[in-house]
């Protein structure tokens, strides 16, 4: 590989490290979001919701502009809002500016969240092998930092939660992988088949759905179910992270070895019983080695849901740049499903559990098992197609 792709690779997992970074280090500050405007679940829900839909939009407005507009440029203009929005977030002294912030903080991250998995593909693409997993492991080294961070300031004011702005603004001057621009009118003829992506993404909800529900809620749910020590309810995060990013760290290669069909059945059985042993805890430590599971269980459905979605939309391009344009669409408007299942991992969740967030967390329980079905959509088709030489893995 040349050292200027090396370069793009860094710079992608900066960019997925500073996304996780950010995110964690706000959402597990959650409990003293509402100590301090005095909110309950339902409008902390609400509030959620509100980021979830507009995170939905930056994720739009990512797909509309890719098509004339590289991704690196949209790239840096989300984390450059992000390090605009986390430092008001953080000192706001009124609750509508308060509100303001976590809406532009919405929009950015959808950008975010859509143009790092755009320079991903492309970049599994130019190596010719799997390794979304291991940028989507980025995401959960940061994630772990931002955790760090919160168990390590908790006695420190909610102001000091400002300097995670600090990172996603010195990321965005990283070298990230530019676009060949030539093939952008072909690339608008191209016809996407849908049908195989949504059933891909449907998966990525269900993922969702439970990753959101453990960041946003197990903090919450340690605090309110047990009596944890205040400083000790980011473990609902922490060990979580730690073993996804364990298990995406290793999840080049498990792919690799035995296919993305059993792992994905496997994950998915290991997720329910890690959320049932959440549910049922007699006492917080136990709650905590549920999250921990659940962690390892989900951790790769993620990154074999872009890379099954790049692989399907860049298989019906005939040229190499103009399969980037295409897949750099599609990506953004797949996205989408990240969204949808957020919405159900802090909404419904938040909702449903509002009296009792055991009950909440039963939800993602059930919805998870429908990954067994789902997995077999993972596989690559047979035919020319499903063994592509090494310039044509997964992204076409």
């Amino acid at each position: 590989m040349t050292a200027p792709l090396h370069r793009s690779r860094l710079a992608a997992a900066a960019a997925f490290s500073t996304q996780g970074f950010v995110f964690i280090g706000l959402t597990t500050r959650l409990p003293e979001v509402q100590r301090i405007w005095h909110i309950g679940e339902l409008t902390l829900s609400g509030l959620l919701l509100m980021m979830v839909l507009l995170a939905g939009v930056g994720s739009v407005v990512a797909e509309t502009l890719s098509r004339r507009t590289d991704s690196a440029v949209l790239l840096r203009g989300g984390l450059a809002v992000i390090a605009v929005a986390v430092p008001v977030f953080a000192t706001a002294g009124a609750f509508w500016l308060f509100v303001t912030s976590m809406a532009a903080y919405g929009v950015a991250l959808g950008t975010v969240d859509a143009t790092t998995n755009m320079q991903a593909v492309a970049l599994e693409h130019r190596y010719g092998r799997p390794i979304l997993p291991s940028f989507h492991g980025a995401w959960t080294l940061g994630g772990i930092a931002g955790s760090g961070f919160t168990l390590a300031t908790p006695g420190l004011p909610f102001a000091v939660t400002g300097a995670l702005a600090v990172v996603p603004l010195v990321v965005l001057f990283a070298p990230f992988l530019r676009r060949a621009e030539q093939a952008l009118e072909a690339a608008a003829r191209v016809q996407v088949p849908w049908r195989p992506i949504v059933l891909v993404g449907v998966a990525m909800v269900l993922f969702y759905m439970v990753d959101t529900a453990a960041s946003t809620w197990g903090p919450t749910y340690l605090r309110n179910t047990f009596p944890t020590p205040s400083g000790l309810v980011a473990l609902a995060t922490f060990p979580y992270l730690v073993a996804s990013g364990a298990i995406r760290l290793a999840g080049d290669g498990l792919v690799a070895r035995f296919g993305p069909v059993p792992v994905l059945r496997i994950g998915a059985v290991v997720a329910c019983a890690a959320l049932a042993l959440v549910v049922f805890a007699p006492t917080w430590p136990v709650a905590v080695v549920g999250f921990t599971l659940l962690g390892a269980g989900v951790a790769v459905i993620a990154p074999l849901s872009f890379s099954a979605a790049a692989r399907i939309a860049g298989a019906m391009a005939t040229d190499p740049a103009e399969r980037h344009v295409v897949v750099d669409a599609v990506i953004a408007r797949f996205n989408q499903f990240n969204y949808v299942g957020a919405l159900f991992g802090a909404v419904l969740t938040g909702v449903v559990g509002a009296g009792n967030l055991r009950v909440g967390f039963a939800v993602p329980m059930v919805l998870v098992l429908g990954i067994l079905p789902l997995a077999r959509t993972f596989a690559p088709r047979p035919g020319p197609a499903a063994q592509p030489s090494p310039g044509q893995f997964l992204s076409g």
